[in-house]
């Protein structure tokens, strides 16, 4: 008897863990959707509230984020704090002053790209463009990526070092910013097959004239697909600016026949 309660409780064991082995994907990617679905109505947030100055009890006006957290009007992540310390909303505050310093220098560093990009092997595609906490964005996100068509929203984050792409999409340095400007091609990459989350798994859905929107803080940009393509680790031409065009560059990784990774890129156009 007590070796047939053992054969049972070990058939539901097994029972259960077969069940949480065939659960857990679906359950961990609908929690990873619902976080990223968040991120997205956080920064939807903060463009919708755009801070122009705030004001303490006493008169003392701060419009940037470096006065605020000095009059203790928001925390060290950007958000709104009432006299007591707790935050007053969900989601941190932006200033338009240093918004508007972070446009200056994107469009410097685009303008700067222009002829200058050099070549696969000396680009560092995991560094960051700017420290954005110099810009008064706490959580790091420059834009959100949103694709229709595969129910896609992803927070864009600078750098696409591995830190990094864990949490969203990450902008290779050394290709353009996302801004609303011509001579540019913004290379955004995304994991693929990634434990527990979807990021750039369902790219390869897409198909020409398939709408791809980035959301930054000062501007929508609507692209559509033109072109997909599997490249080799190396090949980067198709991350180069190209004279005269509005280009976003989507890339992931896939497996080839040799047991390694080869890239896949979807290519989308103003």
């Amino acid at each position: 008897m007590k070796h047939k309660k053992l054969l049972i409780v070990i058939a539901v064991i097994l029972l259960l863990a077969g069940l949480g082995f065939l659960l857990f994907p679906p359950i961990s990617n609908g929690i990873g959707k619902m976080q990223n679905d968040k991120l997205s109505r956080q920064f939807d947030n903060k463009r919708e509230h755009i801070v122009e100055q705030l004001e303490d009890d006493e008169g003392h006006q701060a419009d940037n984020s470096d006065d605020a957290q000095r009059l203790e009007l928001t925390d060290s992540e950007g958000y709104q704090i009432d006299t007591s310390g707790q935050r007053m909303y969900d989601f941190p505050f932006v200033f338009r002053k240093d918004l508007d310093r972070l446009r200056k220098d994107s469009e410097a560093y685009n303008k700067g790209l222009i002829g200058h990009q050099g070549s696969a092997k000396n680009l560092h595609y995991e560094y960051s463009v700017f420290d954005l906490r110099d810009y008064g964005v706490y959580d790091g996100m420059y834009a959100c990526l949103t694709i229709p068509k595969i129910d896609l929203r992803l927070p864009v984050y600078l750098g696409a070092d591995n830190s990094i792409m864990q949490y969203g999409i990450g902008h290779l340095y050394g290709t353009s910013l996302p801004l609303d400007e011509k001579d540019t091609n913004c290379a955004l990459a995304g994991h693929t097959d990634y434990i527990g989350r979807i990021f750039f798994d369902n790219i390869r859905n897409l198909s020409k004239g398939d709408e791809v929107i980035v959301r930054n803080y000062w501007e929508d940009i609507v692209y559509h697909v033109v072109d997909r393509k599997v490249v080799k680790e190396d090949q980067a031409n198709d991350l180069l600016i190209q004279k005269g065009r509005q280009l976003l560059t989507l890339i992931t990784c896939i497996k080839n026949e040799d047991g390694g990774f080869d890239r896949f890129l979807v290519i989308c156009e103003k």
